[in-house]
């Protein structure tokens, strides 16, 4: 199991988004070497060119999704729940021995706002499934406002982290801190299903007050 020590380059799968494209800032910042994968090369490259002139001292370079995935020693999954499963199964072959983190919700437009959970029971379940064993799958990210991703304070929202190896997912939150969250074991991958549960009630909850940029803060934890 990789240790966040031997983590040099973050490759984030459709990382062009407000998620993707957030978080790669973040950790750019932390001085890790970010790739940006995308279905398409091109968009790739103007993501990551776009990413630099903000950041022109950082390591940013993007990439088709295969190559992306080759390239990281971790790798992270910002995509809609619809391109979920090709976009897995394109670069599945480039995963084997390395984490992947997988922020997929299922949502289904247009009730978007709506829990509506697939018949196997979470997205992360569904990664780790066509992944296979060689590949560790943490959930992460999902519940947190990809808008305000972009800027380099503090979050005001704490990251959950699911996973089935108690190793992968103290790495993913070694990560989430160096990218100014507050992260938090949250349980086996099959926990994920709140997770990505919750995403829907926020989305309503910020539909519901405009302007609003609904999180989750984890309360009444006793810290050494």
């Amino acid at each position: 199991m990789e240790q966040i020590a031997n983590i040099k380059t973050i490759s984030i799968i459709g990382g062009t988004g407000a998620l993707g494209t957030g978080l790669a800032s973040r950790w750019a910042r932390a001085g890790y070497r970010i790739i940006i994968g995308s279905r398409q090369a091109d968009k790739a490259v103007n993501s990551a060119a776009a990413l630099h002139k903000d950041l022109p001292d950082a390591a940013i370079e993007g990439l088709q999704n295969r190559a992306a995935a080759a390239a990281g020693d971790i790798v992270i999954m910002t995509v809609p729940f619809a391109h979920q499963r090709p976009t897995l199964e394109d670069i599945r072959s480039e995963l084997a021995g390395k984490i992947l983190i997988d922020t997929t919700v299922p949502l289904v437009p247009p009730k978007v706002a709506r829990v509506q959970m697939p018949a196997e029971g979470c997205a992360a379940l569904i990664a780790q499934q066509i992944v296979g064993e060689n590949v560790t799958v943490v959930s992460a990210f999902q519940n947190v406002a990809a808008d305000l991703m972009a800027s380099d304070t503090e979050m005001g929202c704490d990251v959950l982290v699911a996973g089935d190896k108690l190793a992968a997912r103290e790495v993913v939150i070694q990560l989430a801190e160096q990218a100014k969250f507050k992260a938090w074991h949250a349980g086996p991958l099959a926990n994920s299903g709140a997770m990505e549960a919750l995403t829907s009630v926020l989305i309503f909850i910020n539909k519901r007050y405009p302007g609003s940029h609904a999180g989750v803060r984890v309360t009444g934890i006793a810290t050494p």
